[in-house]
């Protein structure tokens, strides 16, 4: 019975996925959003248990990236394509090329599944990541609607309403994925401080960040992240 336990979750990720897949269809962005995050920490506690367990199977592996194919995948894919629906130039312009404009946003979906394939056959990804993990991808992605629903300024919502803009963040975003940049995991081996001291700091960061910031503060935190990770290593 044990070892279909980490199945399961991965399973309830894969659910969550679908769900908000409908969410953000029907514009409900926010309800997207909590299924999405529940997703995301499925997804974590998956490999957790497959390793405490001691069930890890080449199975849960290919279950675990379909999963993430539709939660961090599909998702973000899904809300690009809302967004570009969203923006000025689309909606001024409905009866032209410009109807066809907000399917860019599936480059996302695309460049997702490539990181992803990748991943499963990438020996240098065991204790780190190549890449912006989907997930950390989705979480920026999903922010945006977010953030304009909540906490928007004039600034931030021209921008995204900006069909240039939602073109730059898609292809950065694409890029991003399978871009050659080695970033750091949040696994632990052990628990010390002085075997985890970025790992700790970038936790305590995303916390402050959080509780000053709310939902702007995960854009920020995607950067953050980048950024300790192309620190020089000691």
């Amino acid at each position: 019975m044990k070892k279909h336990i980490p199945n399961l979750i991965t399973l309830g990720n894969l659910f969550c996925g679908t769900v908000a897949i409908i969410f953000t269809v029907k514009g409900a962005l926010d309800w997207a959003a909590l299924f999405v995050a529940i997703g995301i920490f499925l997804d974590f506690f998956d490999g957790f248990f497959a390793r405490l367990l001691h069930v890890k199977s080449e199975m849960g592996l290919q279950l675990d990236s379909l999963a993430d194919m539709v939660t961090s995948g599909v998702v973000p894919g899904v809300v690009m394509f809302q967004l570009f629906n969203q923006s000025s130039y689309v909606v001024e312009n409905p009866t032209t090329w410009a109807a066809y404009l907000p399917y860019i946003g599936f480059l996302i979906t695309l460049a997702s599944a490539y990181r992803l394939a990748n991943f499963n056959i990438d020996t240098r990804q065991t204790s780190g990541f190549i890449g912006l993990p989907t997930p950390a991808n989705t979480m920026f992605i999903l922010s945006l609607p977010l953030i304009m629903q909540y906490q928007s300024t004039e600034l931030f919502d021209s921008l995204l309403h900006n069909s240039w803009v939602l073109l730059g963040i898609t292809l950065l975003s694409a890029y991003l994925l399978n871009a050659e940049i080695a970033l750091f995991a949040l696994k632990f081996s052990d628990y010390s401080f002085k075997n985890n001291v970025l790992k700790y700091i970038f936790l305590a960061l995303c916390v402050i960040l959080l509780v000053s910031l709310k939902m702007i503060a995960i854009p920020i935190i995607i950067l953050l992240y980048i950024i300790l990770s192309l620190l020089p290593k000691r």
